[in-house]
């Protein structure tokens, strides 16, 4: 209340009021977000019991992170406070999505040890866009099938169309995998890695072999390592021979041992691993323990 008796407030009995700062409503007054209604005979600035609520309102506001120009919209009438709300929760999705990047990121660098150079590259990496990301692993594909018109087709479809891309609200976990992975499909020796498997896939289908046979074998040994673990089986036990024999058929397992290692080496299912963490679905799918067991079985039968 002011000195005349009158129930108008100063800016000092407005701060004693609602508990904020007089230079913080000094500035709201400022910026046109709580203007007086009076002055008072030596200039100062008045308000009144509307003022209160007024400034309440601002104050919410800006402590749900409004700018003041939206603070002034909605005072003026021109926006609700549910539109607002609405504009300001796509924003903080999209700042939230930034941030988790940002943390990502932070959290890898200070894991490597890394420098400036490779802290660099990495938040260039975390930021690409959907479209730069799909281009780096369709690029990757291209090179690996290059000239291999007898590699199994499914396998290249699947590799090309796989979900690479980041989901709409990453786990720093995801984040952290992607720029793994980006550093990987853009490796050189990976890249010949794969190479390797792919000629060998291609050098190993006939004239004839249905699209996706390779595939269905590798689930079967998958299969059969899954099982054989489960029932407590040692790899080189006589039942574990029965059952490579059921599958295996007439070829020979060395050969299949030979091509197994080829194809389940540790950056391969690094690479398998970190696709599907992408993906939301977990490392486990690398199934490097159901391999392991397959190789060990081949490798006891072969011997025997």
């Amino acid at each position: 209340m002011t000195d005349d008796g009158t129930a108008l407030l100063t800016i000092g009995a407005l701060a004693r009021a609602t508990g904020l700062t007089v230079r913080t409503i000094r500035y709201w007054s400022d910026e046109g977000a709580l203007p007086p209604v009076a002055r008072s005979e030596g200039g100062y600035r008045l308000y009144d019991a509307a003022s209160v609520a007024r400034l309440e309102l601002i104050r919410t506001l800006r402590e749900l992170g409004l700018g003041l120009a939206d603070v002034r919209r909605v005072l003026a009438g021109e926006a609700t406070v549910a539109q607002v709300a609405a504009a300001h929760v796509v924003a903080l999705d999209a700042r939230i999505r930034s941030l988790k990047v940002t943390r990502a990121v932070l959290s890898t660098v200070a894991q490597r040890g890394s420098g400036a150079e490779e802290m660099t590259l990495m938040n260039k990496l975390a930021r690409l866009s959907a479209a730069e990301r799909r281009r780096i692993l369709e690029e990757f594909v291209d090179e690996i099938f290059h000239g291999l018109d007898t590699a199994d087709p499914l396998i290249r479809e699947r590799m090309r169309h796989t979900a690479a891309d980041l989901p709409e609200e990453p786990t720093p976990e995801q984040v952290d995998a992607w720029l793994e992975l980006a550093e990987l499909l853009q490796d050189p020796g990976f890249r010949a890695e794969m190479r390797g498997v792919a000629e060998s896939n291609a050098a190993d289908r006939g004239p004839d072999a249905p699209a996706g046979a390779s595939l269905r074998f590798s689930r079967r040994l998958v299969r059969l390592g899954a099982e054989a673990r489960e029932r407590g089986l040692a790899p080189d036990s006589p039942e574990a021979g029965r059952m490579l024999d059921d599958l295996l058929g007439q070829a020979d397992p060395a050969a299949v041992l030979d091509r197994l290692r080829a194809h389940a080496t540790h950056r391969i299912a690094r690479y398998r691993e970190l696709l599907a963490v992408v993906k939301g679905a977990g490392p486990g799918v690398a199934r490097r323990e159901e391999f392991a067991w397959v190789a060990a079985a081949l490798e006891a039968r072969a011997g025997g």
